[in-house]
């Protein structure tokens, strides 16, 4: 394994100004277009074409008319909240849009996206001290169906009135801002890091003229969070011959995690390759090669028959993808304050750019050669 090595950063501070941007941007699962412009106006100048499918993912080209396809893949939609029902008292009820944690709401700040536009509300939540006055043995928990937002008003009409309506989406509301000794917290890391990371990729491989034996997809792809739907529906349609799928993946070095279930990755350490039915095992050792010979630090670990990311959707499309996963640290995942090192960032967009400039059609890839 690679130690790191000490390099002059490879993306600019116009990069972190996107980053912010499309971060603190609202891209809830299903409603992704607001996103995947920014996005898509983004890498433009990076890319010979796009396109899009009918649910949304966002696909930019280079080389579209070569005969041998790679992706670079990431996840353009996050967590959020359906609204569900409106109390005669103007309170808002609501129902999970993925795998958002109830946990964290109470007292959160959300942006609901409504008819008549954004609306700002909040997680109502009992003071302490009514609630130890109900049970002085228990403290309720935050449930689903137990929380709710506030907007102001006080019948359903006001609601409704505001241009809140059954189905609308609430977003927790932006808060990308950078820490000490290069952390960065937001929302949304999961996983528009992703789409900022193939863009920079791709960005790199027009600055430094690098022209590529293959065609090249970026994609960014769709309803993730709800059972990698997007990624299903766009690895049928390009049929690539290899994916580089990138994502998110848990640092375990903060309290209440079990280095024996989730294993040994933290932020700052570079990337995370892992072992896994879907990912194609000299893939992997390909991008260990690369990772290896231009000394980019990276981590391991190893899933139990699922990554739980868009790399099953590409590795079992078609007749099968030969498909790797190049995760980067997260801490906090699926919160407000989702935690993540630029040396990360750096070093997993090396990681696929020396990948995809030692790849050709001509690669190995098959067990039986």
């Amino acid at each position: 394994m690679a130690k790191a090595a000490k390099t002059k950063s490879i993306l600019k501070e116009s990069s972190y100004t996107f980053l912010e941007n499309y971060i603190n941007n609202p891209s809830p699962t299903g409603f992704e277009s607001g996103g995947q412009k920014l996005w898509m106006q983004y890498l433009k100048p990076y890319v010979d074409e796009f396109f899009t499918d009918a649910y949304g993912t966002a696909v930019g080209v280079i080389n579209p008319d070569a005969p041998f396809k790679v992706v670079i893949e990431a996840h353009a939609d996050e967590i959020s909240w359906f609204v569900n029902y409106i109390s005669a008292e103007g309170l808002i009820y609501l129902k999970r849009n993925g795998g958002v944690d109830h946990q964290i709401a109470p007292s959160m700040r959300v942006a609901i996206h409504g008819k008549k536009g954004k609306i700002r509300a909040v997680f109502g939540w009992p003071a302490i001290h009514t609630r130890m006055s109900n049970n002085e043995n228990k403290e309720p928990q935050p449930k689903v169906e137990s929380l709710f937002l506030d907007c102001g008003a006080r019948t359903k009409k006001e609601v409704e009135d505001l241009g809140i309506h059954i189905g609308a989406i609430a977003v927790y509301e932006e808060c990308y801002e950078e820490l000490a000794h290069g952390y960065l917290i937001g929302r949304a890391f999961d996983n528009r890091v992703g789409g900022f990371m193939i863009a920079e990729v791709a960005r790199l491989l027009k600055e430094n003229k690098k022209k590529l034996p293959f065609g090249l997809y970026i994609v960014n792809a769709v309803q993730e969070e709800i059972g990698l739907r997007g990624a299903e529906m766009i690895a049928r349609k390009i049929k690539p011959d290899v994916a580089i799928i990138t994502d998110v993946t848990h640092d375990s070095t903060t309290p209440m995690i079990n280095k024996m279930i989730e294993g040994d990755c933290a932020c700052g350490k570079g990337p995370s390759l892992c072992y896994g039915p879907a990912v194609h095992n000299k893939l992997l050792d390909f991008v260990q090669t690369a990772a290896d010979k231009n000394k980019i630090p990276y981590q391991m670990r190893a899933v139990s028959r699922s990554t739980g990311t868009d790399t099953e959707s590409f590795a079992y499309a078609n007749d099968g993808c030969p498909s790797v996963l190049i995760s980067i640290p997260l801490r906090y995942m699926h919160t407000t304050v989702e935690m993540l090192h630029k040396d990360d960032i750096e070093n997993t967009v090396k990681l696929m750019y020396e990948t995809l400039i030692a790849l050709t059609p001509k690669t190995n890839l098959s067990y039986f050669k």
